[in-house]
């Protein structure tokens, strides 16, 4: 597609024209020749990835105009939006919870609010607001609170501030009793707070000492400690690259120290994006005294990939030789792995982490994406009645209280926060209120589709009762699967008045999720890749076979890491869809070395030679596009302050659809200015961005009411 001219986009000879002059900016063309190992690969759009091109902003600015201009001119968009955004307003969101000392911490979304704070309760039990980010604004750009940590006895709290959802946090200090934010400001604190000292008088924390927006910002992490009322320019170094003897660790990885009131050992972790971790254990006297040796718990190979410190006891839940998990227990003070006690052994479930408690260690417990809990106490496993099935979203725990707070949604019934007691008794603490959402009229189906190796697939469809197989319906079918990262049951109110519009919405469950544990992520990782993306066209095939829809009225979505799943099914089979979502998506992965977040690379390569840059080119979405293909329709979707997925990988993919198909179906950018992942985005931004996604899918899968 081109620049001024009025353009026209059609679906059955139905024609929304574009206002004359806000047709979108072309995309200069400037070759760039790579060699990878003796592959040439030529990237037209290499220049999008200097943010300071001079023709980078007008790009997005005239590609987000000529996008607005046809979303908003679609038959319905306006009345869904509005839907949309009455019943968002209707119900409240609370992400986590944190009991600490004699407070309640929880961060919530009240009804009618436009973005999430930070409440905290009394012994007596009243509740005010701690963080209202929705009162401060750093410039023009609206304030998101990123992250938080209460000291052990709830006195204080450590909390991360940054703008326009681009994570970019700055630690603060507040008196919790007096609302008093103290004058300590640390920069480069993404990852936030990781322990504070059992007697409140400081905190570890991670921070980054390279320049933000490079390649770089991540590496070499350091963890320091700080104490309160001292400037954080004198905060001791306890640990980075190379620093400490005994803990080894590369430039993308980064070292936490985690405390416990219960307890005089401190658990001294490294991490980088895998689900494993290693493990070191060390007195907490010591470590303050800059003395401390450290004890090996587990390495990287060990496959441990969740831990739990009660008293003088590390409980481990490790996948080696058990890829769905066991529970083995050593001493804290003098671990010994080896010779470790297995108190949980492997089951058909996934064992998923753990937590503790003063009564026991919960477990929760994965099985094909619905999720269960169970606490371990006085050697035995006792299941957790919860009161549906679905996805625990957060348990909540701490060392110093007995019993949980749970986080439980299902795709028809609401998150609430729900207190587990003592005796395993679990009861609505109604700190998250029911919504006056009716969802009676809808109803859920799981099925499987058989992968083309024989694999059975899960996925869920959520439609109003009633719909029948006529083959018209219109579908969004969604897939993830990377990370380990289960996609689990989630109360959607966007969703609703889509599926009142007559679409069916299909959750599948590929391969390079967590769904059946480990195995079933190796199975779509890397040189199994092609996994993901072939068993969503699987679950695709099926939902066409059963006559639930047909190409022309379906239409497949994928965020972020799902941008390969979504980019490459996109790309392998355009004939099979509608229309596409790429929403803040990862699509041109081989260009991993020019962006940020290069420390995610061990999920996906890193390109070492010439059998690993294969594997990631073929999984790279941008440049699988080919000229002369006709493509569906496609909407990108990209944050200007994305620091996880940069917005030249969706706008680079955007460019060469747009240049590439043969067929008049529109390809469109939509840039969110004042937005990053989408992590610190208000409601209206969510809201927003549900309505063009939905109406999209409605007009381009024929949806009677969103056509002209």
């Amino acid at each position: 597609m081109t620049g001024a001219a009025a353009l026209g986009v059609t679906l059955g000879g139905r024609a929304i024209a574009a206002p004359s002059g806000t047709g979108p900016r072309s995309a200069r063309i400037e070759p760039v020749v790579d060699d990878y190992w003796g592959t040439k690969v030529t990237d037209n759009y290499r220049w999008m990835e200097n943010p300071k091109d001079p023709d980078w902003r007008p790009f997005l600015e005239t590609q987000n105009g000529r996008t607005r201009s046809v979303l908003d001119a679609i038959p319905g968009r306006k009345a869904l939006g509005e839907r949309i955004s009455a019943l968002s307003g209707d119900a409240a969101a609370t992400t986590r919870v944190a009991p600490a000392g004699e407070w309640l911490f929880y961060q919530q979304r009240p009804v009618g609010a436009d973005n999430f704070k930070l409440f905290v309760r009394g012994p007596n039990g009243a509740g005010r607001v701690l963080i209202d980010p929705t009162v401060m604004k750093i410039g023009e750009a609206h304030v998101s609170l990123d992250w938080w940590e209460p000291s052990l006895d709830g006195k204080h709290i450590a909390y991360g501030l940054s703008p326009s959802g681009s994570e970019a946090s700055v630690l603060h200090i507040m008196e919790v009793a007096t609302g008093k934010v103290l004058p300590e400001r640390i920069a480069k604190t993404d990852w936030g707070v990781t322990g504070w000292l059992p007697d409140g008088s400081g905190f570890f924390y991670i921070t980054f000492v390279n320049e933000r927006g490079t390649p770089q910002f991540y590496l070499n992490s350091e963890c320091r400690l700080h104490k309160l009322g001292t400037d954080p320019k004198t905060d001791r170094l306890i640990i980075r690259r190379g620093l400490v003897p005994g803990i080894d660790m590369d430039e993308t990885q980064a070292a936490f120290i985690a405390t416990s009131e219960q307890s005089s050992t401190v658990l001294i972790g490294v991490v980088d994006i895998r689900t494993e971790k290693a493990l070191w254990t060390a007195e907490l006297a010591d470590v303050l005294a800059g003395k401390f040796t450290p004890k090996k718990v587990c390495g990287f190979d060990d496959l441990v990939v969740a831990q739990a410190l009660d008293k003088n006891d590390l409980y481990l839940l490790s996948n080696k030789g058990n890829a769905r998990g066991r529970v083995v227990v050593t001493p804290a003070k003098a671990p010994d792995l080896g010779a470790a006690r297995e108190v949980v052994p492997e089951g058909k479930a996934v064992l998923e982490d753990l937590y503790g408690a003063r009564n026991g260690i919960f477990v929760k417990i994965m099985d094909g994406g619905i999720q269960k809990l169970a606490l371990f106490s006085n050697g035995k496993m006792n299941p957790i009645a919860l009161p549906f099935d679905g996805a625990i979203d957060g348990v909540f725990t701490s060392a110093a209280l007995d019993g949980a707070y749970v986080r439980l949604g299902g795709w028809l019934d609401p998150s609430g926060i729900w207190r587990i007691d003592a005796a395993g008794k679990v009861s609505d603490t109604g700190i998250n209120p029911r919504p006056a959402i009716d969802t009676s009229a809808y109803e859920t189906r799981r099925a499987f589709a058989t992968a083309k190796d024989g694999v059975k697939i899960p996925y869920t469809l959520l439609y109003r009762k009633g719909m029948k197989a006529t083959g018209t319906n219109p579908v969004f079918a969604t897939a993830y699967g990377a990370y380990q990262y289960s996609s689990t049951p989630r109360f959607m109110p966007a969703v609703l008045p889509f599926l009142d519009a007559g679409g069916v919405y299909c959750n599948a469950n590929v391969r390079g999720g967590g769904e059946y544990g480990r195995d079933w992520h190796k199975a779509g990782q890397k040189a199994t890749k092609a996994n993901s993306w072939r068993d969503l066209i699987a679950v695709c095939e099926t939902l066409v076979a059963d006559k639930v829809t047909s190409p022309q009225h379906l239409a497949i979505s994928g965020t972020s890491a799902g941008g390969i799943t979504v980019g490459r099914a996109l790309t392998e089979r355009p004939d099979l869809f509608a229309a596409a979502i790429s929403d803040v998506g990862w699509t041109n992965p081989i260009r991993y070395v020019a962006e940020q977040n290069v420390a995610d690379i061990e999920e996906w390569g890193p390109m070492v030679d010439a059998a690993s840059f294969k594997i990631m080119y073929d999984m790279d979405a941008y440049q699988a596009v080919k000229p002369g293909t006709s493509y569906p329709a496609v909407l990108c979707v990209t944050g200007a302050t994305d620091p996880r997925v940069a917005p030249w990988h969706v706008a680079k993919f955007a460019a060469r659809l747009q240049a590439s198909t043969s067929s008049k179906n529109p390809v469109l950018l939509r840039v969110d200015f004042d937005a990053g992942h989408g992590l610190g985005s208000t409601r209206t931004q969510r809201d927003a961005l549900a309505a063009d996604i939905y109406s999209f899918v409605l007009w381009r899968t024929g949806a009677k009411d969103f056509q002209t």
